[in-house]
């Protein structure tokens, strides 16, 4: 009870929008800076448990405990425990390949890498996707992938009132297919089967049961159609015909205009 006091102590008062605009808390706590620390170490540190725990479990006493610190020693560097979040989100956003929007390759080419950069970011940290809409997402990593973007996006030839309609159109697409994907990876890894294995068991369960097997049936014709021998290869199929239905129709709608 009283670690948790202390937690909620040095979290009210200082929230803000975000860690990215003012950095006034941290310079208004008295005591010198511990040593060993920095917002970096703090910052690789969060993602590695978020990585290994989740979002739910996290929290600065297990943070702290994980640098071998007190939790108030974190709190020099960070107001709170969503400034701290912020940080690392952005943190993660830096392990994207950015492709050069200036380099002359095609934009479809560039679109369709930089979709399935942000998609497996999404599946290797599924603890991202929550947080890419709790802030405000202006970190300079972030920054850096929403500037690429919008870049390529106006290679396209969309007039400049669209713009943002293909932004949506295809990176909420990966956001929610990605979301998703990494939900399925973490709850088969979970039942500590491997993903083809958890995949063929729900199969068999659901056509046990008459009213989703008789659904079964019905698109069984489509299954077989899909393709591709492994879990893996079936989500990697949908996506990239997916993604492809979404540039074609950009292509239309410019063509339109």
């Amino acid at each position: 009870m009283a670690k948790d006091a202390a937690e909620n102590a040095a979290e009210r008062g200082a929230a803000r929008a975000s860690v990215w605009l003012g950095d006034e808390g941290r310079r208004r706590r008295g005591g010198g800076q511990p040593s060993g620390l920095d917002r970096e170490r703090i910052t690789e540190a969060a993602v590695r448990l978020l990585d290994a725990e989740g979002l739910a479990k996290f929290s600065m006493r297990r943070l702290a405990a994980e640098l071998n610190v007190t939790a108030m020693s974190v709190y020099w560097y960070v107001d709170t425990k969503d400034d701290l979040l912020e940080l690392a989100l952005d943190a993660v956003f830096g392990e994207l390949r950015l492709p050069d929007p200036d380099a002359g390759e095609d934009w479809r080419d560039q679109l369709r890498a930089l979709a399935a950069e942000y998609r497996a970011l999404l599946v290797r940290h599924p603890w991202a996707s929550p947080l890419v809409g709790r802030f405000l997402n202006i970190g300079p990593r972030n920054l850096a992938f929403a500037r690429v973007v919008q870049h390529i996006i106006r290679r396209t030839g969309m007039p400049a009132h669209r713009i943002t309609s293909a932004i949506v159109a295809v990176f909420q697409f990966v956001y929610g297919y990605g979301t998703i994907e990494g939900h399925f990876y973490t709850r088969v890894a979970d039942t500590g089967q491997t993903p083809d294995g958890f995949y063929e068991q729900a199969l068999r369960t659901v056509s046990e049961v008459p009213e989703t097997g008789e659904f079964l049936q019905e698109s069984k014709d489509i299954m077989a159609a899909r393709g591709g021998s492994t879990v893996a290869e079936m989500l990697d199929r949908d996506f990239s015909y997916a993604l492809d239905l979404l540039i074609a129709g950009i292509e239309a709608m410019v063509e339109r205009a």
